[in-house]
């Protein structure tokens, strides 16, 4: 119970530091309900929290984790889309004006998209068959880097991957429209664990840049 005993812990104080500090924001958020700006799509890992890595206050950000921040292109078959389904309520509903795909180093989605042997058709299991949305980006790696070490081509996969999701979302309608219109923008962030450093996607130099 060790585990349990420090979250509690922790909501300890998180309700004396922040809750008990900041009385007016949970006032608005309860009475107002949220009006979050920015969605981030990121990733399940633990390492990488997004809030925390933009030091954001509570209702600042709609956040959407899956293993290894994905998104899925447009689609309808199926029965569910949890990820596409958070997408639609962001934009639809909460009228977010951006949408950030948040890459990371030593994603273990990524590594394990880059460690399956080629042609090996699908795989047991739900991780490989989610991870097949970014076989694009493991196939341009490969094609580009052959012969290059696993850590050079996973590290170039998970930026390559954000890229795919960013061209993904523009297969669902409500995004393009609103991204024609001037009404959303949206971005490729890439958190380096290993440096402390964000980078951002700047397509005018079709590169991974640090902020200046």
């Amino acid at each position: 119970m060790a585990g349990i005993d420090k979250l509690l812990e922790g909501f300890k104080r998180f309700r004396h530091n922040i809750y008990d500090e900041k009385p007016a924001l949970f006032d608005r958020l309860t009475k107002q309900g949220q009006s979050p700006k920015t969605i981030v799509v990121g990733c399940c890992d633990s390492r990488v929290d997004p809030a925390i890595v933009t030091d954001c206050d509570p209702g600042d950000l709609f956040t959407i984790r899956n293993v290894a921040n994905l998104v899925p292109p447009f689609e309808t078959i199926g029965n569910y889309h949890g990820t596409s389904a958070a997408l639609e309520f962001g934009v639809l509903n909460l009228e977010v004006e951006n949408i950030i795909v948040l890459g990371h180093a030593q994603c273990g989605g990524i590594r394990a998209l880059m460690n399956q042997a080629p042609g090996t058709g699908q795989h047991e299991g739900f991780v490989p068959s989610w991870m097949n949305v970014a076989s694009h980006a493991r196939n341009r790696v490969l094609s580009r880097m052959h012969g290059a070490p696993l850590e050079k081509q996973s590290r170039a996969c998970e930026q390559e991957a954000i890229l795919v999701s960013l061209d993904n979302l523009l297969t669902f309608p409500w995004i393009l429209e609103r991204v024609a219109q001037g009404k959303l923008t949206l971005h490729g962030w890439y958190f380096d664990l290993e440096h402390g450093e964000l980078l951002r996607f700047n397509p005018d130099s079709n590169r991974f840049e640090a902020f200046s």
